[in-house]
């Protein structure tokens, strides 16, 4: 059962909206057509606006309708009501489609538009934002994993195309059809990581780890703050860890769970070099300028990382989607500020719909 709201869009001449006389006509003609579309109509509320108009009604099915005009000649119409799972519902995108073009008519609309329904409420979520702060709608039918951990919400949702996938805060992180996410990262293929030593900053769906070891390393250590996205991820990501969460520690592997700068911190001051560290936390920030905590967060990170690598060491990490040039430049600034060199690379993330853009940061020039 959920809450649907359909939303039509309208352009008519800013006149229409501005002058006295034009407003009441085509207010009265958004009324009237509605009240033909939608038993026992009631307007409730009018109110004329200088930059515009507002209209609220009601039908007896429990519909809500508002009208709303703005002085550039912008028409919206939001229509909400609810719908149980298993009932048709008295409107669907189809039918609102037919509203629209009649409502257009009637109108003498410049041009509009219809947006499938938004649905809202319900046993779970189904909209997360791209990294541009786009809304994706996603075909998810189940909630497998839930919990509030100490330091974020876990959430794990079955996609009917992605597979089962982890959401952090309300933001899409992993999904079983993501391989080419972690094939990237480690850019498969073209580093060898046999023999080698590695540290993975984050990474607690296990998906990294469970690739590098296919690659025969020496050693690698998985430093994760939350136990619980562990736990949800070793219950219900099989196809993306494998059994490497099943046990913390392995003749080759070991999961700390913790502060990974407090780790990191400690290799520095004992000398220990390594020769990968992955960077899986927090994409690149989303700012104006690279100041504040998640920028501070993100220089810390970079800084400690290359004091614990070999001279011929790496720190590989991923960025923020390919359709944020700005954040990517000022991160490849930072960069510059550090004797480091780096290589980059974009694929697209089936489950972000989008282009991720990957850093291979090398510590000798």
């Amino acid at each position: 059962m959920t809450v649907q709201t359909i939303l039509l869009d309208f352009r008519v001449s800013p006149t229409d909206v501005t002058d006295l006389g034009k407003k009441h006509f085509l207010k009265h003609n958004f009324v009237e057509t509605l009240k033909g579309h939608f038993e026992n109509f009631e307007t409730i509320k009018e109110i004329d606006q200088e930059d515009g108009f507002f209209i609220l009604c009601s039908g007896s099915q429990g519909n809500i309708i508002t009208v709303r005009g703005y002085v550039d000649g912008t028409v919206t119409v939001n229509i909400e009501f609810y719908k149980k799972d298993d009932e048709d519902g008295f409107l669907n995108y189809k039918t609102a489609q037919s509203l629209e073009k009649v409502l257009r008519k009637a109108t003498s609309s410049i041009r509009s538009y219809t947006l499938v329904p938004v649905k809202r409420g319900g046993p779970f979520e189904r909209y997360f934002p791209t990294a541009d702060e786009r809304l994706l709608e996603y075909d998810i039918d189940k909630l497998v994993y839930e919990v509030q951990s100490a330091y974020q919400k876990v959430q794990i949702f079955h996609s009917k195309s992605l597979g089962n996938m982890l959401v952090l805060d309300d933001n899409q992180n992993m999904s079983e059809a993501d391989l080419i996410y972690t094939e990237t990262l480690m850019q498969r293929g073209k580093e060898s990581y046999e023999g080698k030593e590695i540290v993975i900053l984050g990474g607690g769906d296990g998906g990294l780890l469970h690739e590098l070891l296919k690659e025969n390393p020496k050693h690698v250590a998985m430093l994760e703050l939350d136990e619980e996205v562990i736990n949800g991820c070793r219950q219900h990501m099989k196809k993306v860890c494998g059994d490497c969460l099943d046990k913390r520690k392995d003749h080759n592997y070991e999961i700390v769970i913790g502060d990974c700068f407090e780790t990191l911190k400690k290799m520095a001051a004992e000398n220990r070099k390594v020769d990968y560290v992955f960077g899986d936390l927090t994409e690149i920030p989303i700012s104006k300028e690279p100041h504040g905590n998640e920028w501070d967060f993100i220089r810390l990170i970079l800084k400690s990382s290359i004091k614990i690598l070999k001279p011929t060491g790496k720190f590989m990490t991923h960025g923020n989607s390919a359709a944020l040039p700005e954040a990517l430049k000022m991160y490849e600034e930072e960069l510059t500020k550090l004797s480091v060199t780096f290589t980059k690379k974009s694929v697209f993330i089936p489950s972000f719909y989008e282009d991720w853009v990957f850093y291979q940061i090398s510590v000798s020039s």
